[in-house]
């Protein structure tokens, strides 16, 4: 059965198609044709477009919850709350991001995520990022101090045990006695290793990188501020180009000229949108937990009592908004940094994360305001706004 999506403004990795139309067949792409050859006998649905953007759904590797829940709730409840939220905010795929807490809630967390069976019209969870716990207390952000831990391999091929496959990036702080073990590790598992919370210097950050690490999990937040002397993870992930760098596009975070900076040295091609968001995204400010430890939002911004940032109330269609409408950043690039970036620094980039022949049908609908107007899991309509 064919589907035809036309009428529709196509973004692609390269470009933004104009008087071209979407092919969907058995929840994949069969192809991106020319208007002025489409033959609508060969097609059983046809869908208008209305003229707005098609654009691949975006991939959120970093977020911990929204809506009142968060992953370490540990219940199916959680989840299917979290993927109503990112589905209306254009997410398709996301990682259930495990916080640093005990073993036995990490490993609760984890089993829930194993466990989890997908929905038709839900954002789908694609596996686990592990944010813990073998950071460095001196740069510990939100990260609960009481259950940082040291590299051990023994507890880490425990956690490897309980994902079943589906633990797809791990961060942690490279300088650490044992870490570079532990990164070696990972990589022998097809884990990606990202470097965060950490106080490394720049040579054991560059160390990290030789022994596998991609990835730095929300660059210039969580790390040695960056010196003339001593440039650390932010002058490693800035300089070498086998590092993806994590952005929380929020304008609170970072200043939009920090933000300027990992462009103009990464290109956009290494840049990863992500929310970092926690239970309070999509609601009010007010009082609120994450790991155990209690958050005040005010203004939106999430802070523990000490003043530390507490992840963020960010959504990935608000962080696509932001780089366009505040850095100027071309649409096609700007979606890419919220779709194929991080689908390629997890490795499912064969997959999803692009409108390109046979990937899977996941995309989303919008308007030159990145307001979402329709969802579309696998080629069928998962939902749409009121």
């Amino acid at each position: 059965m064919k589907t035809l999506i036309k009428n529709v403004k196509i973004i692609t990795p390269f470009d933004v198609l104009h008087d071209h139309s979407l092919v969907i067949e058995k929840e994949k792409i069969e192809d991106i044709i020319e208007d002025k050859a489409i033959n609508l006998k060969e097609f059983e649905t046809v869908i208008d477009g209305e003229g707005l953007f098609l654009s691949p759904g975006f991939v959120d590797i970093h977020n911990h919850g929204n809506s009142g829940f968060d992953v370490m709730d540990s219940t199916e409840e959680a989840l299917d709350k979290m993927g109503d939220y990112h589905i209306s905010n254009g997410v398709t795929s996301y990682l259930g991001t495990v916080i640093t807490s005990s073993y036995e809630n990490m490993t609760d967390a984890i089993k829930n995520i194993v466990n989890y069976k997908n929905k038709d019209y839900k954002s789908h969870i694609i596996g686990i990022h592990l944010e813990g716990p073998f950071f460095n207390r001196i740069n510990k952000g939100a990260q609960p101090e009481e259950y940082i831990d040291t590299p051990n391999i023994k507890k880490a091929q425990t956690i490897l045990d309980d994902s079943k496959g589906n633990l797809k990036m791990v961060s942690l702080a490279p300088e650490l006695v044992g870490s570079m073990d532990l990164i070696r590790f990972f990589k022998k598992n097809d884990v990606v290793i990202a470097m965060a919370h950490s106080n490394s210097e720049y040579k054991d950050a560059k160390l990290g990188i030789e022994n596998g690490i991609t990835v730095a999990t929300h660059l210039y937040n969580g790390m040695r501020n960056f010196t003339h002397r001593e440039p650390g993870i932010i002058g490693a992930s800035l300089t070498d180009e086998r590092v993806y760098c994590e952005i929380i596009y929020d304008r609170f975070h970072l200043h939009d000229i920090a933000v300027k900076i990992a462009l103009k040295m990464k290109g956009y091609e290494k840049i990863i949108l992500v929310s970092d968001a926690m239970r309070a995204a999509g609601l009010e400010d007010g009082e609120y937990d994450l790991g155990g430890q209690k958050v005040y939002v005010k203004d939106k911004l999430p802070r523990l009592q000490s003043g530390s940032i507490a992840g963020s109330t960010l959504n990935l269609q608000r962080a696509v908004y932001n780089m366009i409408n505040y850095l100027q950043v071309p649409i096609n690039e700007a979606v890419k940094m919220a779709s194929l970036n991080p689908a390629k620094a997890i490795n499912m980039d064969k997959d999803l994360g692009s409108i390109e022949v046979e990937k899977k049908a996941d995309f989303i609908l919008f308007d030159k305001n990145i307001d979402i107007r329709k969802v579309f899991i696998g080629g069928k309509l998962s939902w749409k706004k009121n």
